[in-house]
């Protein structure tokens, strides 16, 4: 497509000589503003990714892919084992785990907060991987009995508990006497301190074991929920509808994720799209510098132009030279930027742990963000979209600036050069 002289011609107009620094510079911006808006686009929608999908695991990790509830009044499912064990049998299945579910005020000392209490048994803890996998003191052999109990280490640290502390659960939901409804109260040795990698978790909600939390709750025999892990989350809708057929009992109801967290996990995916609009403009501008260049380039080549058609140049050979001009800066603006984005992704967290001691600020606070650590997920097929985007409105840029150079008149350029 491009001979050997065209090349020639154009590598010749890329390398600036005396008097023509001014449009070098202009070509040197807009590379640089290529670079970094490529750079820019693969990163922030690689910590996008990232967030989505490692707060989506750790969600889904503790809250299950979907949960089974009663329809009835006192939302309350009796006869939870041989519900379990028929969705065990469910294809994609992984793990159905009977679980209580209550809220209480969590009391050490003068520290209180408000908490959530899940009542399960020991198996079905050690299937929760997302705290069976974190547990960084104790240990959950001595998850059992009807005092034991394991909390978040964000907890921990604010109550000041320890493996063998005693931790106070009161529940509003108390007995009714003659002075009005008394709250229960019921104090817990803590067994294990768990680090879930979610700020809200390790700082919110404990676990007891199933019957403890039958007594506590006065519910006997009764659980509030059945929480199912399956193979794939991203596909629950097939098993969720063949849960619902394998039941059939309008008594439960079948709630998956994407009923219970889309509002979330739709408003985390519309501001990846917002970013990912908003953050294209840097490459928009940097092709508009593209295109300025080129334009004043042919404006100060106007002489050599009329020469090389007077040689017998074709306009097509001449809009193929500043073609090139103007591609040679977008392809490697556009290659520098990936491999700056790349790079930067692969080593996020060291970089965010050097600006921390630099500065000597949280640049990444649990607290606010849920997670602890800073997440950066590649996903290819973006990243293909991002340089085929940026190469396009690169080539897109030097096509007016490359056809008024090839209709640029040599007799009239000659006259007035």
């Amino acid at each position: 497509m491009f001979g050997s002289f065209e090349r020639a011609v154009a590598g010749r107009y890329l390398r600036a000589r005396k008097g023509e620094r001014f449009v070098s510079v202009i070509a040197i911006f807009s590379l640089v503003g290529i670079s970094l808006g490529v750079a820019t686009l693969i990163i922030v929608m690689a910590v996008m990714n990232g967030f989505r999908s490692d707060l989506m695991g750790r969600i889904l990790g503790l809250n299950g892919d979907l949960s089974l509830y009663s329809a009835s009044v006192t939302r309350s499912i009796t006869d939870y084992d041989s519900i379990a064990g028929e969705v065990r049998k469910v294809p994609g299945v992984v793990s159905a785990t009977p679980l209580l579910e209550g809220q209480v005020l969590l009391s050490v000392g003068n520290y209180s907060s408000g908490g959530v209490v899940h009542g399960m048994t020991k198996q079905g803890l050690m299937d929760l991987k997302e705290v069976s996998s974190s547990i960084i003191a104790g240990s959950l052999d001595n998850f059992q009995g009807d005092d034991a109990i394991a909390v978040g280490v964000t907890l921990a640290d604010r109550a000041g508990l320890m493996i063998g502390s005693k931790i106070t659960l009161v529940s509003p939901n108390g007995a009714a006497t003659a002075f009005g409804t008394v709250p229960r109260v019921r104090a817990y040795k803590v067994v294990a301190i768990f680090d879930a990698g979610v700020n809200d978790y390790n700082a919110g909600y404990v676990f007891v074991p199933l019957e403890a939390a039958q007594v506590y709750f006065q519910q006997p025999h009764a659980v509030t929920q059945i929480q199912v892990m399956t193979t794939d989350a991203e596909n629950v809708r097939p098993v969720t509808q063949a849960i619902t057929q394998t039941l059939d009992d309008p008594r439960i109801r079948v709630l998956d994720w994407t009923k219970s967290n889309n509002a979330f996990f739709g408003a985390v995916q519309v501001e990846q799209n917002v970013m990912f609009l908003i953050l294209t403009l840097i490459i928009l501008v940097a092709a508009f510098n593209v295109i300025s260049s080129l334009i004043m380039m042919v404006k100060d080549k106007t002489a050599d132009i009329a020469v090389l058609r007077t040689l017998g140049a074709t306009r097509g050979a001449i809009m193929r030279i500043f073609l090139m001009c103007g591609a040679s800066v977008g392809v490697t603006g556009t290659v520098l930027g990936t491999v700056l984005g790349v790079l930067f992704c692969e080593n996020i967290e060291r970089i965010r742990q050097l600006l921390q001691k630099l500065t000597g600020t949280n640049l990444f606070n649990p607290e606010v963000y849920y997670l602890e650590h800073l997440p950066a997920k590649l996903v290819w097929g973006q990243v293909i979209e991002i340089i085929v985007m940026a190469l396009g409105l690169s080539l897109l840029a030097t096509l007016y600036p490359s056809w008024r150079a090839a209709k640029t008149d040599p007799v009239e350029a000659l006259r007035h050069g």
